[in-house]
């Protein structure tokens, strides 16, 4: 079971939350998110439960709990709805266009 954890410090190691998590059964993985130009912690991340209902006793057991002082929610992540391109989804926020020799942007919708 993937979830998804927000609000953590900044200084919150992977170490720390996979350790957190292993309370409730074992973790698959604890990924940080960090700010591609920075390399800076994003403040949330990713853990990856083995089962289910070690994942579902995680959550019960830790959204809104406090770790190094911020109170954290934890919850499952939402499954992506299938798309028609084979299982990727693309989103596009704009799309460049010409029309009479003039360049402009289409925003999709």
């Amino acid at each position: 079971m993937n979830i998804y954890v927000s609000n953590l410090s900044f200084n919150t190691s992977d170490i720390v939350l996979k350790a957190l998590f292993a309370t409730f059964g074992k973790v698959a993985s604890a990924k940080v998110i960090t700010d591609k130009d920075s390399g800076r912690s994003c403040g949330f991340r990713f853990v990856e439960m083995r089962s289910d209902g070690a994942g579902n006793e995680a959550i019960k057991g830790l959204n809104s709990k406090e770790a190094e002082g911020r109170a954290i929610p934890v919850s499952k992540v939402k499954d992506k709805p299938k798309s028609d391109s084979g299982g990727i989804t693309v989103t596009v926020e704009s799309i460049p266009a010409t029309k009479d020799g003039e360049s402009f942007f289409v925003k999709s919708s």
